[in-house]
This record gives C-alpha cells, sequence and structure tokens, in this order.
C-alpha cells in the first residue's frame, strides 16, 4: 500500500528560524510536510489504484481548533507567541489536508489524503513547556496521556484500514470521523493558503488550474 506520513514536528519553542529562514513551527510543521507531500505526489498518483488508493496521512492536533491563520503574517513576524504559532501551523495542516484532498478528487487521482488527531501523547514533543507544566504531566501523564503506542493508533488506522479505502479529506480521531474546526472547511482560505505556501518553498502552483 502506497504511504506518505510525516508527523515530524516541534511544539511551544522560543522564537527561532529554521536554516531557510522559516518561523520553526511553521517550517516544520507544517511546509516541510507541504514540500514533501508535492515532490512525492506523481509517485503517489501513479502507484495508487482504483482498488487500492495511495493514502496520505497529515497528522494534526486538536491544539488547531484554537489556531488562528494569518496570511499576512505567516511567519509571525509581527507578534509572537510559542502557543498561536504552534496553533497555527497546526491548523494549516488541515487546511492543507482538505485542499489537497480537492485536486486528488478534481484530478481523478488514485490518491486520499485525511488528517489524524492522535490525541494527547506523552512524548518529547512538550520538553519546551515550563517546568510546572512539565512536573504536571509526570504526575498526570499515566491518567490523561496516550502512551506513543496509544497516540499512533489512528494514525495506522487512517494507513491500513480497509475502512479507509478510497475515504479522502477526513478529520480522524480515536479512529473515527469527526469535525474539524469550523475554518478549516473554507475552501476559499485553503486555496490562498495553498498559494501561498507554494510561493515560501519555491514550487509552482498547478492548483491554479482546477476550480
Amino acid at each position: 500500500l502506497p504511504l506518505l506520513s510525516s508527523p515530524a514536528g516541534v511544539m511551544l519553542v522560543p522564537e527561532r528560524k529554521t536554516k531557510d529562514g522559516f518561523e520553526e513551527h511553521f517550517g516544520l510543521n507544517y511546509l516541510g510536510h507541504f514540500l514533501l507531500t508535492n515532490l512525492l505526489l506523481d509517485t503517489l498518483k501513479q502507484s495508487g489504484t482504483h482498488s487500492h488508493n495511495a493514502r496520505i496521512i497529515t497528522v494534526s492536533s486538536a491544539t488547531h481548533y484554537a489556531g488562528k491563520l494569518h496570511l499576512n503574517d505567516l511567519q509571525s513576524r509581527c507578534s509572537y507567541s510559542p502557543h498561536g504559532a504552534y496553533a497555527e501551523s497546526k491548523l494549516a495542516l488541515v487546511l492543507f489536508t482538505y485542499r489537497l484532498q480537492h485536486l486528488l478528487t478534481a484530478n481523478g487521482s488514485h490518491v486520499t489524503a485525511n488528517v489524524v488527531d492522535p490525541g494527547v501523547v506523552n512524548t518529547e514533543l512538550y520538553k519546551h513547556v515550563f517546568w510546572v507544566v512539565k512536573m504536571a504531566i509526570w504526575m498526570t501523564a499515566w491518567l490523561f496521556f496516550k502512551t506513543p503506542e496509544e497516540g499512533a493508533s489512528t494514525t495506522i488506522y487512517a494507513a491500513v484500514s480497509p475502512e479507509m479505502e478510497g475515504a479522502g479529506g477526513c478529520y480522524l480521531y480515536n479512529e473515527e470521523r469527526t469535525k474539524s474546526a469550523a475554518v478549516a472547511y473554507d475552501e476559499e482560505l485553503q486555496g490562498r493558503l495553498w498559494t501561498e505556501s507554494c510561493k515560501m518553498v519555491g514550487i509552482s502552483d498547478e492548483s491554479s488550474r482546477v476550480p
């Protein structure tokens, strides 16, 4: 089964940039996945068949519900907040996934794109939070946090479950389809983010040919 899944990311880091000059949350959490997906898209299209679609899995989080997309300041240059930048990057991933699925469907491609919320997982992702929060996490992880294995279950479900064959444009949590933030369904916003993202990473915007 041809598959692309990219869960790498950072959370609540101090204001800093990637080697390419992007704000770190937006660059690593979103733009890296956006670019990698586009670079591999032709291969994925060639790999998918009518009976076995290639699958693209994007890992976002419930934090996207609090996210606001600032198209005029995607790199948080005007006002930086670790929480705001992280939430924006996660919202961008959901918008990206929905736009990608629209483009794949319009092109008749045998590829599906879905976005996953793994839940609150006890990983090194929380290493930049305040020490009091770290202590609280250490004390309550067994009760409120998922193990890495539990956190991976929905991604695995999206990747291999027969129930997800041919299904795209879904937001999945606890192995079930659910509603993402209302703003993520804004098709105009999806398209504008896609176009701006193409400019930022230096690739052509083929989506302009698709209504």
